[in-house]
């Protein structure tokens, strides 16, 4: 059974020298007087959650040595909900990296044991002269010297920067422990260890989110930024107001829940590989170091490269409720990427339309995605076989061989009489190295109620979308008369099938976004900004169309912006501030050399640029503003003005100046 061990205990005299410091001011003492308390199990400090503000809190496991590699892996994989602090030797008490003269058996308020995976009972300290252990005295092959502890990051560590950043901490506020829920995100598994991830939530105000992920993101060691900022119904929790651990906090109105990576995520793990005998802290019960909140110490370097690695978060969806985040460089960049495809060579007025990190959102949205549809297609040279022009289809296969490469599932919607077109552009796309693989390509025609509904949803069911995504780029978009126009005006609705339906429908679908890509105001998706069309554009009262999309990105040609799309992916992609919130904190937060190879190679170039437009030439394609049948785009020659927009783009996106936070 486990061995006796005597802990020192204070003297009366020194310990009510130090009660009497206290008062009714607990959150005032150091990390070192607290334990003392805790030690003598004073019966103010029933949680940790508000004290030693300023200090690193630590959760705490304690597994048989025979399971403490499985386990410390497990860490190593998983490093949001479980950064390990430190490990001890088998039988160690003590951890003098963090903490002076503390011991683990008696420096925590409230314990959990664990038989086989199953909490036993609650104690409040380890050591047997309490007569806490007689249980574990069943096990007698079990003894102290074959136990290690682990001391993980906790998110109370950071609640001081919390507070210095101005951000109200309800469960403070509220005198409650934090809530802890559950998710249905599975961790990665290592050894004997395998469990769903556990946050916490704390509700935080829109107008401090941004402060709230700058205070974490710089404390990886208390979790860093939050995993996810949004609908909770996201990770799988039905429930806000019932935690599987801790208390309810109450969210005040336009509070906004936001989850960062448990620790609590390694109770679970216990329960899932059912040691023999086990220990934790109890949730909400931290162990406290002597470690200062590095986030709080102005010359602790943070391994920043350069001066943009603050993470700044941004809304992508209302329903459900959704946000995203990624580095300040990363964002700085996608930002130039849009200043780029700003240039209006053919002067039609299009930075009247443009809408503020329209692209850095729809780049954001699209990292989330999992299965997205494009469109693309404008038939303006209706005298002419084929009437398509060579704007449209480029962007769109450099958005999709993309998206391939970051794993997407892409299926490429299109009008019924351009099928064979489309289909003989993908083969010759992916013959030539241009997109990555072939995607299927389906059609859209109205024929019954509810089309469109049944064709974004699995048997019309809303709550199964088979699409996350819908992207239109230079697509014909229906005008307010329900006709289809191009910028001289012609009608050619006979020409186009009637897929604005899908985006119509899908404005009612939770959990599909819409993007749409033009550079007129009539092509699908600019709707949204319609009465700047109707006034600012030639004929736009005429042509405007009248369908908007959840986001209007403008180019000068929309090609471009297919283009600037892919750009901002990769730049996402390799922004480990955005990859750890993708990943919940689980896993690698960087992209493998193998992986990084790839997406590199599967960025638009001017040889693969070249490469299709000159297919589509070769297919009777022709330019948008003069429908010659040559290496142009829009009335612009291939070289040099496409060509140098996508060396500019590539310049933003591979510089040598990119900061790889």
């Amino acid at each position: 059974m486990l061995t006796a061990v005597k802990g020192a205990r204070l003297s009366l005299r020194f310990f009510r020298s130090v009660c009497n410091k206290v008062s009714d001011h607990l959150r005032w003492l150091s990390p070192a007087e607290l334990r003392l308390l805790i030690r003598n199990e004073d019966s103010r400090i029933t949680t940790t959650s508000g004290l030693a503000s300023g200090y690193q809190q630590a959760n705490v496991v304690i597994v048989p040595k025979h399971l403490a590699n499985d386990f410390e892996a497990f860490c190593r994989s998983n490093p949001g909900p479980l950064p390990l602090l430190y490990r001890s030797q088998a039988g160690e008490t003590s951890c003098p990296l963090l903490a002076k003269d503390a011991d683990i058996r008696t420096d925590v308020p409230q314990y959990r044991m664990y038989e086989d995976g199953v909490v036993a009972k609650s104690v409040s300290s380890l050591l047997d002269d309490s007569n806490s252990l007689s249980s574990a005295c069943q096990k007698p092959s079990v003894q102290w010297s074959d136990m290690v502890t682990f001391y993980l990051g906790c998110s109370f560590g950071f609640e001081g920067s919390l507070k210095n950043a101005g951000v109200v901490l309800r469960n403070v506020e509220q005198g409650r422990n934090v809530s802890m829920y559950k998710t249905d995100v599975p961790c990665v598994g290592a050894g004997a260890f395998t469990c769903p991830l556990v946050v916490s939530m704390r509700p935080v105000p829109p107008a401090m989110l941004d402060a709230a992920v700058q205070a974490t993101s710089r404390n990886p060691q208390a979790h860093g930024a939050p995993v996810h900022i949004g609908d909770a119904a996201s990770l799988g929790i039905r429930d806000l107001s019932r935690p599987d651990y801790g208390d309810q906090v109450a969210l005040q109105p336009g509070d906004v829940p936001v989850f960062w990576a448990c620790g609590v995520t390694a109770l679970e793990a216990i329960a899932s590989s059912k040691p023999p005998l086990a220990f934790s802290h109890s949730p909400g019960c931290m162990f406290l170091t002597d470690v200062r909140d590095s986030s709080l110490v102005p010359d602790v370097p943070r391994g920043d490269k350069c001066g943009d690695a603050a993470s700044v978060c941004f809304q992508i969806s209302q329903h459900p409720l959704f946000y995203s985040l990624a580095s300040q460089g990363a964002v700085a960049k996608i930002r130039r990427l849009d200043d780029i495809i700003g240039q209006d060579p053919g002067q039609r007025g299009i930075k009247a339309l443009f809408i503020e990190d329209e692209l850095l959102r729809s780049c954001m949205a699209l990292s989330h995605a999992s299965s997205v549809a494009i469109t693309t297609g404008f038939p303006t040279h209706y005298m002419h076989s084929p009437p398509d022009e060579t704007d449209g289809p480029p962007g769109a296969i450099a958005m999709a061989t993309m998206l391939l490469s970051l794993g997407k599932q892409v299926t490429m919607v299109t009008d019924k009489r351009a099928v064979q077109m489309n289909q003989a552009i993908v083969d010759a796309a992916v013959t030539t190295g241009v997109l990555k693989s072939t995607i299927p390509l389906v059609t859209f025609e109205a024929s019954v109620p509810n089309a469109a509904l049944e064709f974004l949803c699995h048997r019309g069911d809303p709550a199964k979308p088979r699409y996350d995504h819908l992207v239109a780029i230079e697509r014909t978009g229906r005008a307010e008369d329900g006709n289809y126009y191009n910028m001289r005006g012609i009608n050619i609705k006979h020409l186009v099938d009637p897929i604005d339906d899908l985006f119509l429908a899908a404005k009612n679908i939770p959990g599909i976004t819409t993007i749409g890509i033009g550079d007129g105001g009539n092509e699908l998706g600019m709707g949204k900004v319609k009465e700047k069309v109707k006034s600012l554009m030639p004929k736009g009262d005429l042509i405007a169309c009248d369908v908007p999309a959840d986001y209007a990105v403008t180019a000068g040609v929309s090609n471009w912006g297919g283009y600037a799309v892919a750009c901002g992916l990769y730049l996402l992609n390799t922004c480990p501030a955005h990859q750890q919130y993708r990943n919940k904190g689980l896993g690698a937060d960087q992209q493998s050399p193998k992986e990084l190879q790839d997406w590199t190679a599967n960025l638009p170039s001017v040889k693969k640029e070249e490469s299709i437009l000159s297919t589509l030439v070769r297919f009777g394609i022709r330019s948008g503003k003069t429908a010659h049948l040559a290496m142009e785009v829009d009335g612009l020659t291939f070289h040099p003005t496409h060509s140098d927009v996508i060396t500019s783009l590539l310049d933003v996106t591979l510089g040598s100046s990119q900061c790889e936070a």
